[in-house]
């Protein structure tokens, strides 16, 4: 099995050598030639979404990442690539993929101050650690879409059909349950 991790901008590396510690080859995504090489899934990390979202049609990568995500790729969106995936964001005009029914709120906790760590339950797995960096979360979502993590009531993790998005970071923790079970959904695919 090999991931591919869009490596334009943000946490890729940690995207990847989480990978790598369960034994997952991976492959970075920085220009439009690398979404040709084979991959069974795509990690879109976090970092920041306007850069990211810029920089994929300034490198003719949006519209074939976006096709491939419609397409029933599995993919993985940690922060910035749940904004990318986000079919409307209640505090900015923009929006990317638009693949994901959901609205987001953008930098929802805060500024970088606001950036903060906790445990909570993730459905299916129990609880783990969630690192918050200028995060976002969803504010309301259609009714298919599987709800699955909440802090203080915010709706910080879901997984509508081949997509699986997330508030935090777990790539900044020393805990590999969240990518596990992407290569367990990857799996099933």
């Amino acid at each position: 099995m090999t991931i591919g991790v869009l490596a334009v901008q943000g946490a890729f590396a940690e995207h990847i050598k989480r990978l790598k510690e369960l034994g997952i080859d991976s492959v970075e995504l920085r220009k439009k030639d690398d979404l040709g090489k084979p991959f069974d899934g795509i990690i879109l990390p976090g970092g920041e979404s306007t850069v990211q979202g810029k920089l994929l049609k300034e490198l003719d990568m949006f519209d074939t990442l976006k096709n491939m995500i419609k397409n029933e790729v599995p993919v993985l969106a940690t922060c910035a690539g749940l904004i990318l995936l986000a079919e409307k964001l209640e505090n900015d005009s923009h929006t990317y993929f638009g693949t994901l029914p959901v609205t987001v709120k953008r930098n929802a906790y805060g500024r970088q101050l606001g950036s903060f760590f906790t445990e909570e339950d993730f459905k299916g797995i129990g609880k783990i650690p969630m690192t918050f960096i200028r995060a976002p979360y969803i504010e309301s979502s259609s009714d298919d879409v599987d709800i699955l993590a909440k802090e203080n009531n915010h709706t910080i993790a879901v997984r509508y059909k081949n997509q699986l998005a997330m508030s935090f970071h777990p790539e900044l923790d020393n805990d590999t349950r969240i990518h596990e079970y992407f290569v367990d959904m990857i799996k099933g695919c």
